[in-house]
Order: structure tokens, then sequence, then C-alpha cells
């Protein structure tokens, strides 16, 4: 198979937004778990971990081919999490 065919990116699409959202979707949680065990207001980590789900489903539209939106929900997600961290 060539490395320059569509399904071959379309592959490695699928596989960067799957990663993308899974590591968000992780650091988004350590950090709700963090903030939650601190002396952070409550809407920190819910923030963070409303976050975390938004990078969650990020990765559950990359896996399905649908990586135009799940690089849009990695982003909704990461701005939940910043504006979050703002409260604090």
């Amino acid at each position: 198979m060539d490395d320059d065919s569509p399904g071959v990116d379309a592959r490695r699409a699928r596989w960067a937004a799957v990663g993308t959202g899974v590591v968000l979707a992780l650091a988004g949680t350590a950090a709700a778990v963090l903030r939650a065990s601190g002396t952070a207001p409550v809407l920190v980590p819910a923030a963070y971990a409303c976050g975390a789900s938004v990078c969650a489903l990020a990765a559950v539209l990359g896996a399905r081919g649908r990586t135009r939106r799940a690089l849009w929900a990695a982003v909704a997600g990461v701005v939940i999490m910043a504006l979050g961290d703002q409260f604090d």
C-alpha cells in the first residue's frame, strides 16, 4: 500500500484524534482530582471534569472517523478546562 493513499491519511487522522482525545481526557481527569483534593472552589474541578468528558467524546468521534468534529470537541474541552481554571 502506498503511503500517500487517502486510506493511510484517514487512518493517521483517526489515530491522531483518538490519541489526542485520550491524552487530554486523562490530563483533565488528573487535574480534576488534584483540584478537588485542594482548596479550589467546586466549580474548578467540575470544569476540569466536564472538559475531560468532552475530550473523551473527541476520542470516540475520532475512532468513528469523525476527525473534524473530534478536533472541535477537543478544542472545546480544552477551552472548558481553561475557563474553569479562571475561577480559581
